[in-house]
């Protein structure tokens, strides 16, 4: 009997480099962290970041983003290391991509095209289905006529989840009719979800919105006690979920919500329009903050901008700052560091110090919690409720 011979199945991870062109009016600190993001996003795609290159420009190349001597550079490494992708933090132009395509020899994965591939990994509803698919098409068909070489040396991986090889290798007119179809079915997604929220009309509405991963659906899960999907990785829900709640009485509904990002694709937003109703016609929006990211104040721009572009700018506003625990772990070590003289900038503030500041500036209560060490749970359970029952109380005045 022959011996037994045992082949490898499962796939490599791919490999990927990444790329930033910031201005030079953009910190190198700033331009760190978004690179970190990128990472992250890199990570939660399924791929692996072994090397990072930056280029401050006044403006990108409008051929190649990057200047010729750095494009020369990130070829030589591509090369040597046999990488499978290079990831840009800024959408590129079709002829960007088939330029740099060109020199690299490599796939090109551009930032809507990298977060577009993780809604695709994330979606679980043939809603969200239709909608991150529909937004995949609208990012593709001005860009098909690289895509017939594109694709026909590609063996899969990130960005090529979704609408398929065969599909895409066709002409624009039946992207442009499968875009059309994709419409019609989201059409009536959005109607059933209509007739749903008009059946939920008689209830108090809360709707949890923040930056991805800053914990809204642990959240979620302890103040609904569902069991909401929660991983520590980026846009890990994408599909609205709605929960009823009752405390002491006073019924109403919370959904969880996708998560926002900086840059976050246009297309991707008008795809998921129905989903986002769930925030455009909530009574009440509680936004989650993590605390303990260096960028939080930024984060909470990015979803103001993000609310005023869906119209849900003018709705009242809980601010709950999460992630305590790491925020107070990481201003130990600063203390501790200032102490041994090996930080030169001081300590972030204490937590009562920013609760000054953020009830001061937001004209808000500001709650700070640590979803998973429960941390002041309680008290953001107090908080809803005198929240919910005011809006409860002030539509039905008889139930007093």
């Amino acid at each position: 009997m022959g011996k037994k011979q045992f082949y490898e199945t499962a796939k490599p991870q791919e490999t990927a480099v990444l790329v930033a062109v910031p201005s030079y009016r953009q910190s190198d600190e700033q331009t760190k962290e978004y690179l970190d993001e990128l990472a992250f996003l890199t990570e939660t795609a399924g791929a692996k970041t072994i090397k990072r290159f930056v280029q401050k420009l006044d403006k990108p190349d409008t051929r190649t983003f990057v200047g010729s001597g750095k494009l020369e550079e990130i070829q030589a490494f591509v090369k040597e290391y046999d990488v499978d992708m290079v990831i840009f933090d800024d959408d590129l132009s079709p002829s960007q991509v088939r330029n740099i395509e060109r020199e690299l020899q490599v796939k090109i994965v551009d930032r809507s095209l990298l977060i577009l591939d993780i809604f695709a990994l994330r979606a679980k509803t043939a809603q969200a289905h239709a909608q991150v698919e529909m937004a995949q098409y609208q990012y593709l068909l001005p860009r098909l006529t690289n895509l017939w070489t594109h694709l026909s040396k590609q063996k899969g991986g990130i960005g090529m989840k979704g609408p398929g090889e065969t599909e895409i290798e066709t002409d624009r007119r039946i992207v442009r009719e499968k875009i059309s179809l994709l419409k019609e079915r989201l059409t009536k997604f959005e109607k059933q979800n209509f007739e749903q929220r008009k059946s939920r009309a008689s209830i108090t509405r809360v709707a949890l919105v923040g930056y991805t991963n800053v914990g809204k659906s642990t959240i979620m899960n302890l103040l609904s006690k569902s069991d909401v999907f929660a991983e520590n990785k980026l846009f890990a829900t994408v599909d609205a979920t709605v929960r009823k709640v009752v405390f002491e009485n006073i019924p109403f509904l919370l959904s969880d919500t996708v998560g926002f990002i900086r840059k976050l694709p246009t297309k991707l937003i008008e795809s998921f329009k129905s989903t986002l109703d769930e925030i455009r016609e909530s009574d009440l929006l509680v936004h989650v903050v993590d605390i303990s990211h260096p960028s939080f104040e930024e984060h909470i721009a990015v979803v103001n901008a993000t609310l005023k572009d869906i119209n849900a700018v003018d709705k009242p506003v809980m601010l709950v700052f999460n992630k305590i625990d790491k925020y107070l772990q990481q201003r130990e070590q600063e203390l501790q560091q200032e102490h041994e003289g090996l930080e030169e900038l001081p300590a972030r503030p204490s937590l009562e110090d920013l609760k000054a500041t953020y009830i001061a500036k937001e004209h808000t209560s500001a709650l700070f919690i640590s979803a998973t060490d429960k941390v002041n749970i309680e008290e953001l359970r107090e908080e809803l409720l005198r929240r919910v029952s005011e809006i409860h109380f002030e539509r039905y005045p008889n139930n007093v």
